[in-house]
């Protein structure tokens, strides 16, 4: 069918306006470049495809909205299964900076710049301005500065990933305002400071990640109304005093990681008939007995008590316990006869080295 000449500069218009219609708005495509300008990255190309009009479509690690067409999501991994890095054969690297431009993306929902190894400077303060901000991913940077102390403003987020970077500071107290918030990883950094005593706010948290810092403190009591919450990881830090009988007593607790503190006092009861498989309490100052209390609900796929000032005998009850797959009870001031029988007929002789006078199998006989 032929279309009338004097219709076709109609038509074109037509077409752009439609174009338009379906692409990025110019904001969101300013906000991206100023974004890449203050990054590089020397060996993968992954900003190649940021180039046209439309940041829509084919800009690698973008995508948007399919109704409003503003930028959603930013999601750029430097450790992927992607084409773009199996050609090359290598993990990627970038420096740079995270440009407070990011902020002018109004509609962004997820933001991940991972595992960059060289990414320096400060999270954005202005990326708490954020309101349909739910994940925020930065593990794997050099990244330092503070958690910015508005964090709490973010009140859609349910991830707070800052692990493997230089952050110093404490944890803000607006943190326990993200009602929202389901997984918290601050594993490896320089925060110190006490865990919020109103930890228990963050009602949805199912993880809380913060090993490997300078946090001191106790651990909050309010942290064992969580419900949800499954994953507790507090080792290598400087938390003091005494665990908590109630963490025994959370539903859905399955693995809690208290190693390298200075923990002090005796073993709740309460830890060893749990639903925790995963207890690790090595490297803290706790004395006493070993609660002689196992049971059928002791299910343990680690269970390590070694370094520490335990006393008296092995308990018997160990031997009723549904499951243990490594134990450790090693240097303490342990003393008796090793039990026989499982899980005991697994076990080497280091699970019980240095004790003050632990005898039978696998150590020396009585």
């Amino acid at each position: 069918m032929a279309v009338r000449l004097d219709l076709l500069p109609v038509l074109l218009l037509l077409a752009s306006a439609a174009s338009n219609v379906y692409s990025c708005p110019p904001s969101d495509r300013a906000a991206l470049l100023s974004f890449k300008a203050a990054l590089h990255e020397p060996y993968l190309g992954i900003f190649n495809s940021w180039s046209g009009y439309d940041c829509c479509h084919n800009w690698y690690g973008v995508s948007c909205d399919s109704e409003t067409y503003r930028v959603a999501d930013i999601n750029l991994r430097g450790e992927s299964e992607d084409p773009i890095f199996e050609r090359s054969k290598r993990t990627g690297y970038m420096t740079g900076t995270i440009s407070p431009a990011i902020c002018s993306l109004e509609r962004l929902s997820s933001l991940t710049i991972a595992d960059w190894k060289g990414i320096t400077g400060e999270i954005p303060s202005c990326i708490t301005a954020l309101p349909f901000l739910r994940i925020l991913d930065v593990i794997g940077n050099r990244l330092s500065g503070e958690i910015p102390a508005s964090i709490g403003r973010l009140s859609r987020l349910t991830v707070l990933n800052v692990a493997d970077n230089l952050i110093t500071g404490e944890i803000p107290r607006s943190l326990t305002n993200l009602s929202s918030l389901m997984h918290l990883d601050l594993r490896n950094n320089q925060i110190r400071g006490p865990l919020p005593r109103d930890f228990g706010r963050l009602r949805m948290l199912s993880r809380a990640l913060l090993s490997k810092n300078m946090i001191s403190g106790t651990i909050p009591e309010s942290m064992t109304t969580i419900y949800r919450l499954a994953d507790i990881d507090l080792s290598l830090n400087s938390i003091s005093g005494q665990i908590p009988a109630s963490l025994g007593r959370m539903p859905v607790l399955s693995t809690l990681n208290l190693d390298s503190n200075k923990l002090w006092g005796s073993i709740p009861a309460t830890l060893i008939n749990s639903a925790v498989s995963n207890l690790n309490l090595s490297k803290n100052w706790f004395d006493g007995p070993i609660p002689d209390v196992f049971g059928q609900r002791s299910y343990f796929t680690v269970l390590d008590l070694s370094h520490n000032n335990l006393r008296g005998p092995i308990p018997k009850t160990i031997a009723g316990a549904a499951f243990i797959g490594h134990l450790d009870l090693s240097h303490n001031h342990l003393c008796g006869q090793i039990p026989a029988g499982p899980p005991f007929d697994h076990l080497e002789a280091s699970s019980f080295a240095y004790n003050d006078c632990l005898c039978g199998r696998p150590l020396k006989a009585c």
